[in-house]
């Protein structure tokens, strides 16, 4: 029966990834055809090569980026693991044939102004990009270059993908002069951030260390009145030598006042270092807690709120 439920969870996770996958490449095809291609707009990647050819030979973007796409699969095939490259290969594909399905879209030119035509494009390819970063897919390029460099190097993929498309620009401002590749860099500059919040998402959450002579009474405020974990972290001081409990919490943002205004009320010689945090994971954040987040009396602590670990 188990054996059942696993195969099936795996089954609808291959699925949403390459729904996902599918889903991305043509978001990302609308977003070059749309604003890129109408204003001349250069892009990174394998993607990038393609509108560039497109532009100098009019060659269908799709072909171009398969094209140069089969080396990559040759190395991605003997570097990289069977599941990747077959990931990978439905992408580029999937991405190839956005490319030229959604040609015709470059006739209606919905933006006129090559600033706000960085901006959407920008804006809408980072969120295609974010879609498939977001499952773990990929649409090949230099992706796979990035991938094999980084199994035998360990370099960042982005490092890679960074220089080529250093290559890329150059070789642009040496074809179409310096203004489109400005244009360009802010078209990076804003998918970038907008794949970045997509991925990550927009629940950001604050990591809070407070360090005080009244912890335990600050402790129990933040647990009893914001209704947020509470973690003590053993410390000594390294001047003193004198043992402290540091507390640390993770909370919503729209709590952090709370927690700050609670602090100062106790304490107001507190040391407080505040953090933001993208990603959060277990009970309370992205799961359900075990019993209902209520006031409480604090003695004996909750153990699902409250726990006392030394380091």
């Amino acid at each position: 029966m188990d054996t059942k439920v696993s195969q099936k969870k795996k089954y609808q996770s291959i699925t949403y990834k390459y729904f996902m996958t599918t889903l991305a490449c043509c978001i990302m095809g609308i977003a070059l055809n749309t604003f890129y291609v109408p204003n001349k707009l250069l892009s990174g990647g394998i993607g990038g090569v393609s509108v560039l050819v497109y532009y100098v030979t009019q060659i269908p973007m799709g072909i171009t980026s398969i094209v140069c796409n089969i080396p990559l699969f040759v190395l991605a095939y003997k570097y990289m693991d069977r599941e990747y490259t077959i990931s990978a290969l439905y992408g580029m594909l999937v991405f190839s044939f956005s490319l030229d399905f959604f040609r015709f879209m470059s006739a209606y030119q919905p933006v006129h102004d090559t600033m706000l035509a960085c901006i959407a494009g920008g804006v809408l390819y980072g969120i295609g990009s974010a879609c498939m970063y977001r499952v773990g897919g990929s649409s090949g390029g230099t992706d796979i270059i990035g991938a094999i460099i980084h199994k035998n190097y360990s370099i960042n993929i982005s490092t890679t993908g960074f220089i080529f498309n250093l290559m890329l620009l150059a070789a642009s401002t040496t074809l179409f002069g310096l203004e489109p590749v400005l244009y360009t860099l802010l078209t990076f500059f804003v998918m970038t951030k907008t794949c970045n919040a997509f991925t990550i998402g927009f629940d950001f959450k604050k990591n809070i260390i407070i360090i005080s002579e009244h912890s335990e009474e600050i402790a129990e405020a933040i647990i009893k009145v914001v209704g947020r974990g509470v973690t003590y972290l053993h410390g000594e001081g390294a001047y003193t030598h004198c043992n402290r409990e540091v507390l640390f919490v993770v909370a919503k943002l729209t709590q952090t006042a709370k927690i700050r205004s609670l602090v100062k009320e106790i304490d107001p010689q507190a040391f407080m270092i505040l953090h933001d945090v993208n990603d959060v994971f277990g009970r309370g954040f992205t799961s359900k807690p075990s019993a209902p987040n209520t006031p409480r009396n604090i003695a004996p602590a909750d153990e699902h709120n409250t726990s006392k670990h030394s380091f």
